[in-house]
């Protein structure tokens, strides 16, 4: 599937008399890896539950492709292809990594999963689940449960349910935090390989990883949206360098 544009304009979200955001635009071109960064607070998880539908907004609109669907339920933005990782998977601790994203494969092509029934009946779907589990690094460990995973492999794994639903657009709310160097290193390479299928929204603290992954950065300060650009551009941005790189980061 192809991926989608994504575009919201004048994004307004507010908790009493608190802005979590405060007139967000973006315009994410289809096949865009583009990253959110800001400090804590700024309103970057608000953002992301305005997107899925988990929160209603006050003002503004949210475009997939070329359809709003500002007032949709969640339910309607997975059916067209707008998916947060955790939204549609939830790993089953006593199911091997295949049997988990099989799972995941067999909710969006609309099979009944049962606990009797041996997976190999469902032979697209299995080779499916292969190809995704090879997708995310996942090879050698997909007949591991999930209780027996590292703690790096069940974020891959849940990336991989997400795969498995066959976004368009996928949402990753900081897929690197609490990860080791190791597994963050794992994960960038995973999210570079995923780069151009979809269309990718990144929010995340890391900022090795944001610059080694984005095609362009929006910065998020106190629900409003301060800088839209390049790494070189966000990198040299003298507001986004006193906000939240630092007056010292490198240039």
């Amino acid at each position: 599937m192809n991926p989608l544009r994504l575009h919201t304009s004048g994004l307004v979200k507010r908790f009493g008399g608190l802005k979590a955001t405060d007139g967000v635009t973006l315009d994410i071109a289809a096949g865009e890896l583009h990253a959110i960064i800001g400090p804590n607070g700024a309103g970057k998880t608000t953002l992301v539950n305005l997107l899925t539908g988990e929160l209603e907004t006050d003002a503004g609109q949210i475009l997939i492709g070329e359809t709003e669907v500002t007032a949709q339920p969640i339910q309607q933005r997975v059916a067209m292809g707008l998916l947060r990782s955790y939204q549609i998977t939830s790993i089953f601790d006593r199911f091997t990594v295949l049997e988990n994203v099989c799972v995941a494969a067999m909710r969006k092509r609309g099979v009944r999963f049962a606990l009797w029934k041996p997976m190999a009946r469902h032979d697209a779907v299995v080779d499916a689940a292969r190809r995704i589990i090879g997708q995310c690094h996942l090879s050698g460990v997909e007949e591991v449960q999930a209780a027996n995973l590292a703690y790096g492999q069940r974020r891959q794994l849940e990336i991989a349910m997400a795969l498995a639903a066959e976004p368009r657009i996928l949402l990753l709310d900081e897929p690197m935090a609490g990860m080791s160097a190791a597994e963050g290193a794992d994960a960038i390479e995973l999210l570079r390989s995923l780069k151009g299928k979809y269309t990718i929204l990144l929010i995340e603290h890391d900022m090795n990883a944001v610059f080694a992954l984005a095609d362009r950065i929006s910065v998020l300060v106190y629900g409003k949206i301060v800088a839209t650009g390049t790494i070189d551009e966000i990198r040299n941005h003298p507001e986004v360098r006193r906000a939240y790189l630092g007056d010292d980061a490198d240039a």
